[in-house]
């Protein structure tokens, strides 16, 4: 275990001059932290309507609602915000863990309902469930199934989750859908097997990451939220961000969280372009170095089989000879 301790001291260290840079900068609280809280939920135009979409889906009659958006947009931070927000009617199973089995996913669902199970075949569970919904509606109450990285369940999954849009009453569904993934649910669910859920999904939206302007305010808002009572980042400094980041407000985090330790470590209040620059390389390792390294090598090599290739094709190249040389470096 001794081996781990240089790396153990790294994070302490890290973990260490993250609490004085937020003393430096005088904020009560790490800004850009990547862990969704809903304290920092920055509501721009997409993600207020994402938002409305998702509140949508919990007035209406049933089906699905689909939410997709590249990693790191907000969606988790959007589901934690509608959860806020939820009136006490409504009875939500949110299911995060995707790569399981049918069964298993309507054992998930149970489990996240406080359903108890009686028997143990898929037919037992959909009866449990559904006896389990008559009763929720009966009292008034509604119920939302709420399927997180929805882009990794299987087909057997998806058609077992459009066979639960069929439990329903004379007037009404019994349960209503969201799925929420990643770019690849919606080619997932444009296969034609699959049609048939397609074809219930009543709503669709797709998060968009933020603009430079949204990016510069998202900046700032959650510098506020943090305690900071005057600019930390300077237009270029935001105008980098957005640059490397392409708006994706996870990517964001990473590169203003590198910034504000950087800033702190040469002693600086301000955080201007070269800091975001020196920010992102210390991100991004030693991939360009690796690359710089590596392309003289390659470009050797290609070289030389062309060279090989011309010499061959005119029978300049003695094939025995290059044999010959081959075995004596190998052997």
């Amino acid at each position: 275990m001794a081996h781990q301790l240089p790396n153990k001291q790294k994070i302490l260290k890290v973990e260490k001059l993250t609490i004085m840079y937020e003393q430096y900068f005088g904020l009560n609280s790490k800004p850009f932290t990547i862990t969704p809280d809903p304290r920092y939920l920055f509501m721009s135009d997409r993600h207020t309507e994402g938002l409305a979409h998702l509140l949508y889906g919990v007035t209406d009659s049933g089906g699905f609602i689909q939410l997709t958006g590249e990693v790191g947009t907000g969606k988790t931070t959007l589901i934690r915000a509608l959860l806020e927000q939820l009136p006490k009617k409504i009875e939500i199973a949110l299911i995060m863990h995707t790569q399981i089995s049918a069964r298993e996913f309507l054992i998930e669902v149970c489990n996240e309902l406080k359903i108890k199970i009686i028997g143990t075949s898929i037919i037992d569970i959909v009866n449990s469930l559904n006896q389990y919904l008559l009763e929720q509606y009966s009292n008034g109450r509604r119920v939302i199934l709420l399927v997180d990285e929805a882009q990794n369940l299987s087909t057997d999954v998806l058609e077992q989750l459009r066979l639960l849009t069929n439990l329903e009453t004379a007037q009404k569904k019994l349960l209503q859908i969201i799925l929420i993934g990643q770019p690849e649910l919606r080619d997932i669910l444009e296969k034609h097997n699959l049609s048939n859920l397609a074809q219930r999904i009543t709503a669709r939206y797709h998060l968009q990451p933020l603009s430079k302007l949204e990016t510069d305010l998202y900046i700032d808002h959650r510098l506020r939220i943090s305690g900071a009572t005057a600019p930390i980042f300077n237009k270029k400094a935001k105008k980098e961000v957005f640059k490397f980041s392409s708006g994706i407000p996870r990517l964001i985090n990473v590169i203003c969280d590198r910034a504000l330790l950087g800033a702190y470590g040469i002693g600086s209040i301000e955080i201007n372009r070269e800091i975001i620059i020196k920010a992102n390389k210390e991100i991004q390792g030693d991939t360009t170095a690796i690359k710089t390294k590596r392309w003289p090598f390659f470009l050797f090599l290609i070289l030389t089989l062309s060279l090989i290739t011309a010499l061959f094709k005119y029978d300049y190249l003695d094939i025995d000879l290059m044999n010959k040389i081959i075995n004596k470096f190998f052997t």
